[in-house]
């Protein structure tokens, strides 16, 4: 592996101060992926990516790893990844799993880590410049749902997620694990003031569709054939705030059966790509 841009460095103290960007990824005291730490305390706020394949998005990404810690095995396996000359001199700190697992706090069966500072914030109006279809969150706080909205955004050929209020932190470990490393692949930015900034959405073309069972809303499929849509989704449970649908231009439900009126929101949100992916109007 003489190719290889990173350094490697043998880790057999799982004690070693150089790996602790990577220590008790599950104390709430201590993550080195929370900007903000209980008691007011200033956190890393580090990216971290889990496994082979997040680490090589991460590498792909605008977050350029500044290290590494992992098994022999993922050192070989990502071998081709790390000739990548953003990585020159980068360390790669090899350890065994049980080494690993000590600094940690748990057996990672994934076997390698990637931890990244987190890049400059991009503007919505950056972000939405040349984006066809874009997913707009208001009050989504799970985690797992909005790793699963970007991973579901880049497989449906989805150009952006922008983030309304009270949205979790798309760059917490989980979101980047779940979403599979798109986190850090599709363009995402947070509106300053919420719901008002919508409107330089629709300046831009956009019609804005929230995603809602109540009344007045119409069949999603009637609703996806502009040339420029942004769907909006709401938090589990209440949805969509009214103030946040007022400035919509339609209000559009998935016909459901059975009584069920609503679906979790990372299922509703793919049925609204892939609704808009099959209109055939994306690639128009």
């Amino acid at each position: 592996m003489d190719s290889i841009r990173v350094d490697v460095v043998d880790i057999d103290d799982p004690a070693d101060p150089r790996v602790d960007d990577f220590r008790d990824l599950n104390s709430v005291d201590r993550r080195p992926d929370l900007p903000a730490l209980p008691g007011g305390r200033v956190g890393k706020g580090l990216v971290i990516a889990e496994g082979v394949l997040v680490a090589q998005r991460m590498i792909a990404s605008r977050f350029t790893p500044h290290a590494f810690l992992g098994v022999d095995k993922r050192l070989t396996e990502l071998a081709g990844d790390l000739m990548d000359p953003s990585l020159e001199g980068v360390p790669f700190y090899r350890a065994s799993a049980e080494v690993m697992a000590e600094v940690v706090g748990f057996h990672l069966n994934r076997g390698v880590l990637g931890a990244a500072r987190r890049a400059p914030a991009l503007p919505v109006d950056e972000v939405i410049t040349t984006a066809r279809t874009v997913a707009i969150l208001e009050g989504v706080n799970d985690h797992e749902n909005i790793g699963s909205i970007f991973r579901n955004a880049a497989g449906l050929g989805v150009d952006a997620v922008l983030f309304g209020a009270g949205c979790a932190d798309p760059l917490y470990r989980r979101c980047v694990r779940v979403s599979m490393g798109h986190a850090l692949l599709v363009p995402f930015a947070r509106f300053d003031d919420w719901p008002r900034d919508l409107s330089a959405v629709r300046d831009a073309g956009f019609r804005l569709v929230s995603l809602t069972p109540g009344e007045g809303s119409v069949p999603l499929a009637s609703a996806v054939d502009a040339d420029r849509i942004a769907f909006l989704v709401g938090a589990e449970g209440p949805g969509l705030s009214e103030t946040a649908m007022r400035v919509s231009d339609v209000r559009a439900r998935i016909p459901m059966s059975r009584g069920t009126d609503s679906l979790n929101v990372a299922t509703a949100a793919a049925i609204a790509f892939y609704e808009r992916a099959r209109s055939g109007t994306m690639d128009a």
